[in-house]
């Protein structure tokens, strides 16, 4: 472990400063009771009382800088930002906010699930009376900022120009798409970096930094009905005067800040935290851009702070105080500057990723700032990611430009190191020493050598175990502690199911898209070419005519070569096609979400087939299905 990322239960920081505990606090208005939240079916989506636990004193299973996040993360209630302006805390990873207007509410970010974001707005109902909801914003398209909105406005309302939802340029596009194609294995990832599967509690699960973990209730998304697409855009919802700034690939591919100038109150999205984030995120993603991010934050100070008294996120708390607001926004700024100006100026002396990781460490001002400490992103594997981000997979060193997989490296390094049974033992040695990040680098050998050797998962579970606790990064905790659960007790799952309306948001492209990365390459082109052309009807029940007119859209798939290609339209040089299918996008919904199949809906009429039927179950027959359990921590 390594100085202020994990060993140091301090690294300078003002223990006595109680300045976040008065914040977090500041506004209270009273608390859901209990904090539990069910769904229709009785469930339990979200157990907020579950993290009573953090009000002791930090036990000697959790970094104390870590634990004191998570008390503070853990708040649960309805607070008061500024005069119309409220804010419901901890009944999910993210914040949900109410700007009261002339005539309702405006909601801004209506948490990950339906059933907790109906919740928090009954709490606000309950304090500050029945006011209907007369707009919802979406910050950005990560789903814990629109994932719950059907639990605040009814569509309908949406539909018919009553409740407008606005959102940046680009939002539909990028919410829909996130985790699509790789959604699979970002699904099974996020399980571990938000420990989804730990029990709660001192020696568990106590936070991942950001928040506590994620709501499993109903997700929908509903399209926005106004994008912002301009810096400077003013848009006035219910009264509420509202100046907006396009914040494009900083934390989200679409994203933006916005500014209430009758208020002087700024609300800045996920743009800057109680806590360093993430340029790549554990459970995978596209790399962030560390510079432009702070390039955008020193244009919401210049654009802002003069006229801002109070600013808020989407997580954590608020700052109140104009000089205090710019102080927080600078650092924040001045630490994906330094990050990033930092990691390329060592890149370009020739340093590896890995070796950056080491040696990069924030200045003291940054180093002791609560708000820029690695809880959710941490310093060494931020510095990496911008390795990545310039500079991709490969060092340089032709040593590891044709490296044996893990596997099959692992097989040759146990046997060079003397067998299974010698590396455990030298692994114990190590153990006892305190070096804890070789015993699970060769242990991680041994496993994926010899993956049901007892004493090795044995051991390598207390390792992981004790990374875990002396972790200050909450995502580096529950990793650690979700392959030690693992190793112990078999795959604890992953639901990877895609909500409906997330579906529904998709375009025939990327549907098609997400088809292509599921093709067997190998077996596809033994099967050789094959062309299917898709009619797809518009939202309504019916296929489209018979000639594909009307409100819907045409795709060609070719399969050439072991690919498939999604072509628009008709294919080309009027190459016929072996099959034809004819569908309303409703059906292509339902199939692509699990609700029915394709053969039913053949069979049912709802898809017209013409052409050869074979070659329909061919292309079918080469569609790999993604393994949502996949092993981590073995082979």
């Amino acid at each position: 472990m390594t100085g202020s990322e994990q060993g140091s239960p301090d690294g300078g920081l003002d223990w006595g400063d109680e300045q976040d505990f008065g914040d977090a606090d500041r506004g209270f208005l009273g608390r859901l009771e209990p904090g539990v939240v069910r769904d229709a079916r009785g469930r339990v989506v979200w157990d907020a009382d579950a993290y009573g636990f953090l009000d002791g004193e930090c036990p000697p299973t959790a970094h104390p800088s870590l634990w004191r996040q998570s008390r503070l993360v853990a708040r649960q209630g309805l607070y008061e930002v500024a005069a119309g302006i409220y804010q419901v805390r901890g009944l999910d990873l993210s914040n949900v906010t109410f700007v009261e207007g002339e005539r309702g509410v405006v909601v801004i970010d209506p948490l990950i699930s339906a059933e907790v974001a109906a919740a928090a707005l009954g709490l606000y109902r309950a304090h500050r009376g029945e006011r209907p909801v007369t707009g919802v914003i979406y910050s950005h398209c990560h789903v814990d900022h629109f994932g719950g909105v059907r639990g605040v406005v009814d569509p309908a309302e949406v539909a018919d120009g009553r409740v407008p939802v606005l959102a940046p340029a680009g939002f539909l596009e990028h919410a829909a798409s996130e985790n699509v194609l790789t959604g699979t294995a970002m699904a099974r990832r996020a399980g571990y970096m938000y420990g989804a599967a730990l029990p709660k509690g001192p020696a568990g699960q106590i936070g991942c930094g950001l928040g506590q973990t994620t709501s499993t209730g109903s997700v929908g998304l509903i399209a926005p009905t106004l994008d912002i697409t301009a810096t400077g855009q003013t848009e006035t919802v219910d009264g509420v005067r509202i100046v907006f700034q396009l914040t494009p690939g900083t934390e989200a591919p679409a994203e933006m800040n916005f500014h209430f100038p009758d208020l002087r109150v700024l609300c800045v999205a996920e743009n800057a935290c109680h806590t360093l984030h993430n340029v790549l995120t554990l459970r995978g993603a596209l790399v962030r851009d560390p510079s432009a991010w702070a390039r955008y934050l020193t244009e919401t100070v210049r654009l802002f702070a003069e006229d801002t008294d109070v600013v808020f996120g989407s997580h954590h708390w608020p700052t109140w105080g104009q000089g205090r607001v710019v102080r927080f926004l600078e650092e924040q700024r001045d630490a994906y500057a330094y990050l990033h100006d930092q990691s390329v100026r060592l890149i370009n002396a020739g340093h590896t990723g890995t070796e950056i990781a080491e040696q990069l460490r924030f200045p003291p001002a940054l180093d002791r700032a609560w708000h820029t400490r690695g809880y959710y992103g941490s310093l060494s594997h931020n510095a990496k990611a911008v390795y990545q981000r310039y500079m991709g997979w490969f060092d340089g060193n032709p040593a590891r430009l044709w490296q044996h997989p893990p596997a099959a490296a692992a097989i040759r390094y146990v046997e060079f190191m003397g067998g299974a049974d010698c590396v455990v033992a030298k692994a114990k040695a190590s153990y006892e020493a305190g070096d804890l990040r070789w015993v699970a680098e060769v242990l991680g050998h041994v496993l994926f050598a010899e993956p049901e050797h007892a004493e090795a998962r044995a051991l390598q579970a207390r390792t992981f175990e004790r990374l875990g606790r002396g972790a200050e990064c909450g995502p580096w905790r529950n990793f650690y502690l979700m392959g030690a659960a693992e190793l112990r007790d078999g795959i604890l799952g992953t639901p990877t199911r895609t909500a409906p309306d997330v579906l529904a948001a998709l375009t025939a492209e990327q549907i098609f898209r997400s088809m292509a990365v599921r093709i067997n390459g190998p077996r596809a082109a033994e099967a050789g070419r094959l062309l299917l052309r898709w009619e797809i009807g518009g939202s309504g029940g019916r296929p489209p005519g018979e000639h594909g007119a009307g409100s819907g859209e045409v795709w060609s798939l070719l399969l050439s070569n072991g690919a498939l290609i999604p072509m628009a339209g008709d294919a080309p040089r009027g190459e016929k096609p072996a099959v034809v299918l004819r569908l309303a996008r409703a059906t292509l919904d339902a199939v692509l979400g699990g609700a029915s199949t394709l053969a039913d809906e053949i069979a049912g009429g709802a898809v017209v087939l013409e052409g050869d039927a074979r070659a329909l179950v061919t292309f079918g027959s080469l569609l790999d299905a993604p393994d949502p359990d996949f092993a981590i921590v073995t082979p």
